[in-house]
């Protein structure tokens, strides 16, 4: 078992084995990953050849900036199965998220992988104090999204009870809350606010529910939000790191001992930080776009992949590995509302597959009280310009059904009159944030 072997207490000894001892983890597990990719995928076997490198030029993990970059558009260009490293009767299940077009970006997962996830999402709750001893709140969505399965079946396997709710209906979760008195909850951290608003109507104190500790993730949050989550649940408030194409949620926790941001769990996801302009890699400590490269993946290993997400990676504090900052913002346009990625291409797309409206929109974020609210702002082609009341309101219907059924988001949509929307002088200027803080 070398480092894998339990060490003493509830820690892995790998979570605070020596730096030296992970590095070559890592370097040993990098190498298996390029070859496995190399010689059962397609595309990375072109993409290497194209780059001029091989799986054996890797002699030092440094050697991995000269492999080239997994983009988001790669998985959609090699949709459904391209990308699937394995035969598909060693797939057990296939997960999948919106992609740029409405064709989902897919990822598959063989036992094993299944299996490593398990173990890697009861290490993040066992990192964040959670113990056999829990009961475990789930709110995240269930299906194809990762985030309420990875988490349901990583509580199980660290030997919780789970109470596998997913979202919405938050007036039975917060029944379900009082009834079942979880200690541990699962969820967005927007909609943790909207569970605490849930407590205060109904007229209970959500400071006195049975919950201590809080796992969130899927979106953005600042300090602000954790501050206020703790303040008004009394809970510790602790961040989850993942992606979809990488794994789902689990590629990094925060540590309850410290609460100083996630730990990445290094010997599994080697991560880098490039600069996303140039793709070159930035020493530790420097702010800019996370890479990430699997390093067990049997059915989906990704080599090099850019998460848009802009960081930095810092020294390990409660383990070995090294933790990444709170994420800054991103290097493309994509934008994450309640959970779901939301590309205005994916919008642009649906406006201009509707016969009736012009090709000119904006998307305007506000926020209804603590959840982020989309509202798509379009017009009708100019020779529609006539439009009854009722007319418009269907085609607000027909529009908001398409952007639902496609990309997975319920949104506002508001018809202005032709010519209204704002013309592009240039570049065009398509998300109006209006969001405080």
């Amino acid at each position: 078992m070398g480092i894998y072997q339990k060490a003493a207490g509830m820690l892995e000894a790998v979570e605070t084995c020596d730096t030296s001892e992970l590095r070559e983890l890592q370097l040993d597990r990098l190498r298996w990953t390029l070859q496995h990719a190399y010689k059962h995928v397609p595309f990375y076997r072109q993409s290497f050849d194209s780059a001029g490198v091989h799986p054996g030029d890797l002699q030092s993990l440094e050697d991995l900036s000269r492999f080239p970059f997994t983009l988001k558009s790669d998985l959609r260009d090699n949709y459904p199965f391209g990308m699937i490293a394995t035969p598909m009767r060693d797939v057990v299940r296939i997960h999948a998220s919106s992609g740029t077009t409405g064709r989902p970006t897919v990822v598959a997962y063989t036992q094993n992988d299944i299996d490593m996830w398990a173990n890697v999402m009861a290490r993040c709750l066992r990192a964040a104090g959670v113990t056999a001893n829990d009961l475990v709140h789930v709110a995240y969505g269930y299906g194809l999204f990762t985030g309420g399965l990875g988490a349901h079946y990583g509580a199980e396997r660290l030997g919780c009870a789970v109470i596998p709710m997913s979202g919405g209906q938050t007036e039975k979760q917060v029944q379900l809350i009082s009834d079942f008195r979880p200690g541990v909850i699962m969820v967005t951290p927007s909609y943790m606010l909207n569970i605490a608003d849930e407590f205060e109507r109904q007229g209970m104190d959500p400071r006195e529910s049975s919950l201590r500790v809080g796992i969130f993730g899927a979106e953005p949050w600042t300090d602000s939000m954790r501050a206020e989550i703790e303040e008004r649940m009394g809970i510790d408030a602790l961040d989850i790191y993942g992606l979809s194409e990488v794994m789902g949620p689990g590629v990094a926790q925060e540590c309850l001992e410290t609460k100083d941001g996630p730990t990445i769990w290094e010997d599994l996801f080697y991560p880098e930080i490039i600069n996303p302009e140039t793709g070159e890699v930035l020493p530790d400590g420097e702010e800019g776009e996370l890479v990430f490269t699997t390093l067990t993946k049997e059915a989906f290993p990704v080599i090099r992949y850019r998460t848009r997400d802009l960081t930095r990676l810092l020294p390990g504090s409660a383990r070995t590995m090294r933790r990444m900052d709170r994420i800054t913002g991103r290097s493309d346009d994509m934008l994450i509302i309640r959970g779901v990625n939301v590309f205005p291409s994916q919008i642009e797309e649906r406006v201009c597959k509707h016969g009736k409206l012009a090709p000119h929109y904006q998307l305007e974020l506000t926020r209804d009280g603590h959840m982020d609210r989309l509202t798509v702002v379009v017009e009708p082609r100019q020779d529609l310009s006539a439009l009854t009341e009722e007319e418009r309101k269907k085609l607000a219907s027909e529009l908001g059904h398409s952007i639902k059924s496609y990309i997975g988001i319920s949104c506002h949509i508001r018809i202005e009159d032709p010519g209204t929307v704002e013309r592009s002088q240039g570049k065009a200027k398509r998300v109006v944030d209006l969001r405080k803080g």
